[in-house]
């Protein structure tokens, strides 16, 4: 029995095209500027020292731009890269260049669970920060009081089991209570192997009735 409810963004509950097209080459052309502004600020100092140990040496600041562009540029899911883009994105929502972007029936089924009582959580390799501000800026106001949580790379990566068996553990529920939502299969197949019920969002696809997770097209189609 459904209790809760751990969600993907991108290709889920959001558009690919806006973080691919929107949020990452936002980060991308002011990165640079804001690592030279806000570099002595604690919170961006503790971050770039974070990715100095992952880069494996101590890079002055003009050639750790460089390594965060070339993170960027090859798609590298590196934590303290993930927080750096989320507090570039927080100017961006707060200056109205973009607001975040949610499908509608997204929307409208996440408010319908919530409703319900269901208890509803986001999982995505972008950073807690990131989540809030997509989920926090949207065309249907904020709904960031729709989650009860939010996970990131810090608790694993999305492609490992035990990412979700921790999960499990912080929600202090059985597994198979807990439904994952991802557009990704071998995300699925990780939360699958810890127990989790799963469903496959397939948009702008014809439904597959012999993949290994049921598939939907959206998320009206979702039967809990």
């Amino acid at each position: 029995m459904t209790k809760a409810i751990v969600t993907d963004i991108e290709g889920t509950t959001s558009s690919l095209s806006f973080v691919k097209d929107v949020l990452f080459p936002y980060a991308r052309a002011h990165l640079p500027d804001f690592v030279r502004q806000h570099s002595l600020k604690p919170e961006v100092k503790a971050l770039l020292d974070d990715a100095r140990q992952i880069a494996g040496a101590d890079l002055e600041n003009e050639r750790l731009i460089s390594q965060f562009i070339d993170w960027i540029d090859r798609d590298q899911k590196i934590t303290p890269l993930k927080s750096l883009q989320g507090l570039i994105w927080q100017d961006g929502y707060r200056q109205g260049a973009f607001k975040g972007h949610v499908y509608p029936d997204a929307a409208q089924r996440l408010k319908d669970w919530h409703a319900q009582g269901y208890v509803l959580y986001v999982y995505s390799s972008g950073s807690v920060y990131a989540q809030k501000l997509l989920f926090g800026h949207t065309e249907y106001g904020d709904l960031t009081p729709l989650f009860s949580g939010y996970f990131d790379t810090h608790i694993g990566g999305k492609q490992e089991v035990a990412s979700y068996q921790a999960i499990a553990r912080q929600l202090q529920l059985p597994a198979g209570d807990i439904l994952f939502l991802s557009d990704i299969e071998a995300e699925l197949n990780a939360a699958r192997a810890a127990g989790f019920d799963t469903c496959w969002l397939v948009r702008d696809r014809a439904i597959d009735s012999r993949a290994a997770h049921r598939q939907v097209n959206d998320f009206a189609a979702i039967q809990l």
